[in-house]
């Protein structure tokens, strides 16, 4: 099956609001699933309560801590802009041309942050508000899933 057929049988389970399509002829079986991934049941566990955590060992768990809370922190009021779909990104629209963004670059909303390609089709991301883009998560030509953050941006 060549990708200009399943590019059409993509576009067509997306214009019929069909998110999960199964395709078998003779060796080749296909499956093609529209939207995130299926939330997955993860098995617990029941037995014994967990043995008493040693007050000495808790102070070196919270200094383990202490980087990613201080982080979060400083993310506190900032617009994360995430992948709407499983792709590739690129910061500017061809090899060689100037990126769309850069840190500390004011943009205005509905600005082009990045391309997200997926199955040879070129989707822009867009800014949904205005500020400041305080920092770029993904390196150019690298791949992302849906919901990854791509971009932090301060409003303003």
């Amino acid at each position: 099956m060549d990708l200009e057929r399943i590019e059409s049988l993509l576009k067509m389970l997306a214009e019929h609001d069909v998110s999960e399509f199964s395709y078998r002829d003779g060796d080749m079986n296909l499956k093609l699933r529209l939207g995130p991934p299926p939330a997955v049941a993860m098995p617990v566990a029941m037995g014994h309560a967990p043995a008493p955590v040693a007050a000495a060992a808790a102070p070196a768990a919270a200094a383990g801590h202490a980087a990613p809370a201080a982080a979060a922190a400083s993310d506190e009021g900032l617009h994360i802009v995430e992948s709407p779909m499983v792709g590739t990104m690129y910061r500017s629209p061809s090899p060689g041309a100037p990126h769309f963004v850069e840190v500390g670059q004011t943009v205005q909303k509905g600005k082009t942050l990045c391309i997200v390609e997926a199955m040879k089709l070129m989707n822009e991301i867009e800014a949904d508000v205005t500020g400041v883009v305080v920092e770029i998560l993904v390196d150019n030509g690298k791949a992302v899933q849906f919901g990854q953050p791509l971009m932090k941006i301060r409003p303003s």
